[in-house]
């Protein structure tokens, strides 16, 4: 089958300088939903029509399985289709999708192409109580689709039919080609329509068929902002169901983002206002608090996650207590029963099981070992404002409060830093490492007095 993505339109009343079928939905582009989509229907040739923005949408969306063609001025969407003419094999059928269409399912498009068959002209129908804007579908007494009519070329009777076109349809290539070719854009738009094959089907004989989406909104399309935020909560709501459904607990379904893919094991709770990107893989037990941000994070069974922690490419293994107002960033790996507390930031960095940065720290590019205790504002001293280097804590050691380490350098095994020590040279295992100024009394000082002014 050929699939053809018409997505050369401005999106004019998105009031941005963004093409509109690049604005994203859950994270990713409008247009990349649609692709998705016509990839697991496995087409053998599939092209995307573009326009508007010149050359960023095929530079943003390139791929080895797309072709990309442009139409340049955009006459309408028969004209669109058109433009892909020379892509398209005779022997499959065409399939036209919509690149700010995005919610559309395969299942949907399946039924749409089995009831089309090979020789059939298919089109996806909806009932919508305010049609009002659409194309209407008009049959005769039998029930066979006669031809579309748009909105603005409609009649007063023809603008009571509450049955409308979506655009998306399929058809046999050979004749699809001879329609595109005769179309005319005498119409109150001056545009070639698409839906005008439909009157030249039923001219030739061809045999037209009908399907309705599982749902409505797999036929909404993005106009503006409220329209792609409306669109927004529609398709979140969807996968809440689904997170749901496979008995993962939401304290607010209504109140959670999936930019991405989230994969939860059994009884994982996540309260309100979580934003997941990427690839999240939540095991059994874990617990997400308030207002996280997880991105491309695996985290291991019986972890908890306090409120307002931010998590990228990081993983996490069992029963580790994480925040809350930690920041876990890329190459972060703990392993189990790892205690990261409020304000910790680690960047970089291993650390072995049963180890602790409770508050206020930053462990960059560092080593860890196991059952390491790290003291109120400990700082890794990674960059000299050239290079990084790394440190390296063994099993065992103890950093007291307020120590900066200045990497490249080594506290030994069993190691005990003293509070507020600046380390510089390797600290030898088993011993107490102190590195501070002296303490001093000043007598004779006295506190400053405020000068009154005149």
């Amino acid at each position: 089958m050929n699939i053809v993505i018409l997505a050369a339109g401005m999106g004019q009343r998105m009031q941005s300088a963004l093409p509109k079928v690049l604005h994203p939905l859950a994270g990713k582009p409008l247009l990349s939903h649609v692709i998705e989509t016509a990839r697991a229907l496995k087409p053998s040739r599939l092209c995307v029509i573009y326009g508007h923005g010149g050359e960023t949408l095929p530079n943003l969306m390139q791929a080895p399985d797309i072709v990309f063609v442009q139409q340049t001025p955009q006459l309408g969407t028969g004209h669109a289709v058109m433009q892909a003419v020379p892509q398209l094999a005779d022997d499959v059928p065409t399939l036209v999708l919509y690149g700010d269409v995005p919610l559309t399912s395969a299942n949907t498009l399946k039924r749409l192409l089995q009831g089309a068959g090979s020789d059939r002209l298919g089109i996806l129908t909806v009932k919508l109580a305010e049609p009002s804007g659409y194309g209407r579908i008009v049959r005769n007494q039998a029930g066979e689709i006669l031809r579309i009519v748009e909105q603005k070329d409609a009649s007063d009777a023809e603008r009571a039919i509450d049955e409308v076109n979506t655009g998306i349809m399929v058809a046999p290539t050979i004749p699809l080609k001879r329609w595109l070719a005769a179309l005319s854009n005498h119409n109150a738009q001056g545009e070639y329509y698409l839906t005008d094959i439909v009157a030249q089907a039923v001219n030739d004989g061809i045999a037209i068929t009908s399907t309705q989406p599982d749902a409505i909104w797999e036929t909404l399309g993005v106009n503006n902002k409220q329209q792609l935020a409306e669109l927004e909560r529609l398709h979140q709501s969807k996968l809440a169901h689904a997170l749901l459904q496979q008995g993962v607990t939401l304290a607010d379904p209504a109140r959670i983002d999936i930019r991405g893919t989230l994969t939860c094991g059994r009884d994982v709770s996540i309260d309100v206002g979580c934003v997941f990107e990427g690839n999240v893989v939540l095991a059994d037990g874990v617990n997400i608090g308030a207002y996280c941000v997880i991105k491309d994070a695996n985290i291991a069974q019986h972890s908890q996650i306090k409120p307002f922690c931010h998590i990228e490419e990081t993983s996490i293994g069992q029963d580790a207590k994480i925040g809350p107002y930690a920041r876990l960033r890329p190459g972060t790996q703990l392993a189990e029963d790892v205690h990261i507390g409020n304000f910790v930031e680690v960047k970089n960095s291993h650390i072995a099981a049963h180890s602790k940065a409770n508050h206020l720290s930053y462990i960059g590019d560092a080593s860890i070992g196991a059952r390491v205790n790290i003291g109120a504002g400990t700082i890794t001293c990674n960059y000299d404002g050239v290079n990084k280097f790394r440190t390296t804590i063994e099993d065992d050691a103890f950093i007291g409060s307020d120590s900066q380490l200045v990497a490249p350098v080594t506290v030994g095994k069993g190691a005990t830093l003293g509070a507020g020590t600046t380390l510089t040279k390797d600290a030898p295992a088993g011993q107490l490492t102190v590195s501070r100024a002296k303490q001093i009394t000043i007598s004779t000082w006295q506190r400053p007095v405020k000068i009154k002014k005149s």
